[in-house]
């Protein structure tokens, strides 16, 4: 089965480039787009994509609003990717904080968004640790955590797998850092998301950072 996408940005030529790169992969369907976050919650009900493709900056609601109401009201949400022009706009934290997956840079090449696409899919974060972390200094004073990370009772080896998932690291390379198998860093990154309330290794991530676990320098 194809992988579904929804494509959300108020500018048509960016949807129209958008829709060219993915729909010139096999395994890649471009099944609606919207010009707005306010038509994105029926469109998602009605067409159920595997990944919503959204734009931040848009008239009517934007794309952390859009991303919250998702998340928020329908069953079995989409794995939703934020397109954006300035990865250390303060929208872009705003969205990751909502609970998208990632985002993704208007300017990227094509083979980039085809893989975030498909990472995101796969039910992967796609996080850039660098830009992650300019975007913690930057905005996360403005935001009081969510989670004591103190309070959260991780373990130690929780803890170091919390640690490396900041950087970026994937799961397989966790797994070969900390000399374990993948299965075993998964079970870590489920106890880890769960302790911290977090929907996925994004928010874990955000919640690391905003408490000082983990710093941004």
């Amino acid at each position: 089965m194809p992988v579904t996408v929804l494509l959300v940005d108020d500018e048509p030529l960016v949807r129209a480039g958008l829709r060219a790169v993915l729909e010139a992969q096999p395994d890649i369907e471009v099944v609606g787009e919207a010009a707005d976050g306010a038509a994105v919650i029926p469109l998602v009900r009605q067409l159920r994509p595997d990944v919503v493709a959204m734009d931040v900056r848009m008239p009517l609601m934007d794309g952390i609003e859009a991303t919250r109401a998702v998340l928020r009201t329908v069953d079995s949400p989409p794995r939703i990717l934020v397109v954006t022009t300035f990865e250390e706009d303060e929208y872009v934290y705003e969205a990751l904080r909502a609970g998208a997956d990632g985002f993704l840079l208007k300017r990227a090449r094509p083979a980039e968004i085809v893989h975030a696409v498909r990472l995101v899919a796969e039910g992967e974060s796609l996080l850039f640790p660098a830009s992650v972390r300019r975007l913690a200094a930057r905005y996360g004073d403005n935001h009081p955590p969510r989670t004591r990370l103190s309070e959260a009772g991780l373990t130690d080896r929780e803890a170091d797998v919390l640690r490396l998932m900041a950087r970026g690291l994937s799961n397989a390379e966790v797994a070969a850092r900390l000399v374990v198998g993948t299965e075993t860093v998964k079970s870590h990154v489920s106890a880890v998301l769960a302790k911290l309330g977090a929907r996925d290794r994004t928010q874990a991530v955000i919640a690391a950072y905003e408490s000082g676990f983990v710093t941004p320098g």
